[in-house]
C-alpha cells in the first residue's frame, strides 16, 4: 500500500457494479419475463450468458446493448425471443438500485474528496444511476463524452486530462471499482492508485462481469464501500 488515504484529492468510482446491482437488476428483469412466459430461470446461468453475449465484437453501448444481448441469450434460458422483451430488459436499467451501503458511503466520502464517476453506461441510463445514488458527483464521464469503454486507456486519459487542468494529477486519483477486468488490473498498468471493492465475496466466479486475464492485487480491498468509507473515517482520526 503505497500512499495513505489522505493523499488523494479524487475518487473515481466504476458505477455498474460497484455502486449500482447491475447485476440484480438484470436478474430481476429476466425472472419477471419468465413469470410472464411461465418458466422458471436460475439468476447465475442467467448471468454466465450473458457475460458471454456481451462481451462479443458485435457488441453495443451499454445499456442499449441489452436488446441485442436479450435475443442472444432468451434460447438458451426458455425465454421467448422478442424485441420487445430485449427492449423491456433495456429500459429496466432505468430502475436498477444502488447496493445498500452505496448511497451513504458516497456522501460520506464526498466530504474528503471530489468525487468522479467513470462509467461504460450511456449518458441517459448514468442520470438515473446517479439519482438512485443521490447525486454524489463532482464530474461524470460517461461512454457518450470519452466514445470508448474501459478497459480501454483512452477512457482514463480523458479522466486524467481533466483532473490536469485543475491543476493536478493521475497520482491524487484513487480508483475505485469492483471489475478486475475493466478497471483494476488497466488502473494498475497506468500507474494509478486502485481500490477493489469486492462486491461478489462469498460467490463463486464472475457473475456478469468478464474474467481477467489475471488477478491484479489491489492497493485497497474491501468487500463493501462503507468499508472504504470507515476506513477514510478512522484515516482522519
Amino acid at each position: 500500500m503505497g500512499k495513505s488515504l489522505h493523499d488523494f484529492t479524487y475518487l473515481t468510482f466504476d458505477v455498474v457494479g460497484t455502486l449500482i446491482d447491475f447485476e440484480g437488476g438484470l436478474t430481476e428483469c429476466l425472472a419477471g419475463i419468465a413469470a410472464d412466459a411461465g418458466v422458471v430461470i436460475d439468476a447465475e446461468e442467467a448471468l454466465s450468458l450473458y457475460r458471454a453475449a456481451r462481451y462479443s465484437r458485435d457488441a453495443d453501448l451499454f445499456p442499449d446493448d441489452l436488446i441485442r444481448v436479450y435475443l442472444a441469450i432468451a434460447p438458451n434460458l426458455g425465454l421467448p425471443v422478442e424485441r420487445k422483451c430485449g427492449e423491456r430488459l433495456r429500459v429496466s436499467a432505468k430502475r436498477w438500485k444502488a447496493f445498500d451501503d452505496s448511497a451513504e458511503a458516497l456522501a460520506q466520502l464526498a466530504k474528503d474528496y471530489r468525487l468522479v464517476a467513470m462509467t461504460n453506461a450511456r449518458r441517459w441510463a448514468f442520470d438515473y444511476f446517479a439519482k438512485e445514488l443521490g447525486s454524489p458527483f463532482y464530474a461524470a464521464f460517461t461512454a457518450d463524452e470519452t466514445g470508448t469503454e474501459k478497459p480501454d486507456p483512452v477512457f482514463f486519459e480523458k479522466v486524467f486530462d481533466f483532473v490536469a487542468a485543475e491543476g493536478s494529477s493521475k497520482d491524487e486519483i484513487l480508483h475505485v471499482a469492483q471489475s478486475q477486468y475493466h478497471d483494476i488490473g488497466i488502473s494498475r498498468e497506468l500507474g494509478m492508485s486502485n481500490c477493489w471493492i469486492e462486491r461478489r465475496h462469498g460467490q463463486k466466479g464472475y457473475g456478469g462481469t468478464i474474467e481477467p486475464a489475471k488477478f491484479t492485487e489491489p492497493d485497497y480491498h474491501f468487500t463493501s464501500l462503507k468499508g472504504l468509507a470507515n476506513a477514510v473515517a478512522a484515516a482522519r482520526g
